[in-house]
């Protein structure tokens, strides 16, 4: 679940960084606009993968185990 979570942080961010930089929306140019159900859903999906991301910040670290 973290690596999906974190895939999808990484997809949001580099849509945000198209954005800025270009003013290209990936994900709606894909997926059919703003507005349009699979974009919204895509959207979604990121804002809740930023949301369960969070909590990597305040588990606990699990110690190195050497086989």
């Amino acid at each position: 679940m973290d690596r999906l979570a974190l895939i999808l942080v990484i997809i949001g961010a580099l849509n945000w960084g198209l954005i800025g930089l270009f003013n290209i929306d990936l994900v709606a140019t894909i997926f059919g606009g703003q507005a349009a159900i699979l974009s919204r859903i895509i959207y979604t999906l990121v804002g809740l993968a930023g949301i369960w991301t969070v909590t990597l910040l305040f588990r606990e670290k699990e110690p190195v185990r050497e086989h």
